[in-house]
């Protein structure tokens, strides 16, 4: 039984998100909830919730389905669009500012 799921346009690069993901990949689902509660990473926050997104996914599958033997297989963050701001600088001038963006996908799924 597997599950997905994704989260598109999460602020933050894809570069530590990566970083995050990397803690969690094929590790168990509850050890990998206990790993993202304790990160001190801020795109730990959103990749938790999402984790528990595809936990509510499997789970509405097979509602008697053993989350100790679910694990993640898949997890990527791919770039998004950058948001472009400008800052007003000295004589007249204008920087451009660009905000990342991210997608995150997770897949877990149980090893029978």
């Amino acid at each position: 039984m597997e599950a997905t799921a994704k989260l598109q346009f999460a602020r933050g690069s894809a570069r530590k998100a990566r970083l995050v993901l990397d803690t969690i990949r094929y590790k168990r689902v509850t050890d990998a909830q206990n790993i993202l509660r304790y990160s001190r990473r801020r795109a730990a926050t959103a990749i938790g919730k999402l984790l528990d997104s595809a936990i509510a996914n499997v789970q509405v599958k097979d509602p008697k389905i053993d989350l100790s033997q679910v694990y993640v297989t898949l997890a990527t963050a791919d770039s998004g669009p950058q948001m472009k701001r400008y800052m007003p600088r000295s004589h007249g001038r204008a920087f451009m500012i660009r905000k990342q963006t991210c997608h995150i996908a997770l897949e877990i799924q149980t090893l029978e």
